[in-house]
């Protein structure tokens, strides 16, 4: 199965957004990026990607201790970039420390219980809205308009565990299904020894 540990950003947040995608998909080029859906905007914090499901059990006992010793923290969305001129993105704001150690514990839970994951890179927070087409999309009109976004306030107070099913049926626009496989509170508290 294929997996990875998200923070998904509550609906009002979402809807915040949105509006400013609404705007996005009526510039010009727009047609040129592959929209990502509504219902799987997240923040990423460790792609597993295929997860043995032997691993699962494991894999959920290390996530859980993970969000139990991660207090909960404040996020906004917040202006947004690329990554080359294939990948839009929305920023975020907040307790960016606090993103970047559930993160670490996210990836670190993975690789305890076994699963392969990739090169470990710094963490960079990002909720991606579009992928280009082609070679060559511009990008900078959307960062542009993207720039002045300013996502209301919230709380962190969950770690997830999510599958996705790539879209196989070749239907034109199809997009990936997420489904919630696990879930823990952040609680703040550090495990004792003994």
């Amino acid at each position: 199965m294929r997996l990875f540990a998200a923070v998904v950003p509550p609906p009002e947040q979402l809807d915040e957004l949105g509006s400013v995608v609404d705007r996005l998909r009526r510039l010009p080029g727009a047609d040129g990026l592959r929209w990502t859906s509504r219902p799987g905007w997240h923040l990423t914090l460790a792609f597993m990607g295929e997860v043995d499901e032997e691993l699962l059990p494991e894999l959920r006992t290390r996530l859980e201790r993970a969000a139990h010793r991660t207090p909960s923290f404040p996020l906004r969305l917040h202006g947004g970039g690329h990554f080359g001129r294939r990948t839009l993105w929305a920023g975020v704001a907040g307790d960016l420390d606090a993103l970047r150690l559930l993160a670490e514990r996210s990836d670190a839970a993975a690789r305890r219980a076994g699963v392969a994951m990739d090169e470990h890179r710094r963490y960079h927070g990002h909720l991606t809205l579009g992928r280009a087409r082609g070679l060559g999309a511009g990008l900078g009109s959307f960062v542009e308009e993207l720039g002045s976004f300013e996502g209301g306030r919230w709380s962190v107070t969950e770690l997830v565990l999510v599958r996705s099913y790539l879209p196989g049926g070749g239907v034109p626009g199809e997009q990936p299904r997420y489904e919630v496989v696990g879930s823990w509170p952040l609680e703040g508290r550090e495990e004792r020894s003994g």
